[in-house]
């Protein structure tokens, strides 16, 4: 069985519902997997968009999310679980707004894709409100296996 990332409200490469987006709730959308590795003791999930400012003209990767410890036991987050409603045990690391949640999709111009990445671990890690850069660096030589999903987004307004 392979590792698969899915979410009940969008397809891989499908749209992100606007409620998940800065123009709706800004929420972070439902999350499951299945066929975690063997000896999985934890996920990381890292949430970023490759396309800013603008796709015809990346110069950044946003990131939109950062959560770890998440405990093995665990196959899914629920609708909102990126704004306090993590499983007992999670922690979350700042995003580029600084702040430890998720932040969606809110794309300045054109159509950005938005990569969820859910990483098994073989530990768990001791980190305070980590970056990105800094959860990679813990996550060395600690990766089971990882399993992604992405969602576009194209704002209305």
């Amino acid at each position: 069985m392979s590792f698969k990332l899915t979410s009940a409200a969008f397809s891989e490469g499908g749209s992100i519902p606007t409620v998940y987006t800065c123009e709706g709730k800004d929420i972070s959308p439902p999350l499951a997997w299945t066929g975690a590795p063997a000896g999985t003791r934890s996920f990381a999930i890292i949430v970023d968009d490759p396309d800013a400012p603008d796709p015809a003209h990346p110069k950044m990767t946003y990131v939109h999310w950062v959560a770890y410890n998440i405990p093995a036991t665990v196959t899914e987050l629920a609708e909102g679980a990126g704004k306090g409603a993590m499983p007992a045990g999670a922690s979350e690391g700042l995003n580029d707004w600084k702040k430890a949640e998720f932040g969606g999709p809110c794309p300045p111009i054109g159509t950005h894709r938005y990569f969820f990445k859910l990483s098994a671990l073989d530990t768990t890690l001791t980190l305070s409100h980590p970056t990105k850069s800094d959860l990679e660096t813990a996550m060395k030589g600690h990766v089971l296996g990882t399993a992604q999903l992405m969602g576009t987004y194209h704002k209305v307004r």
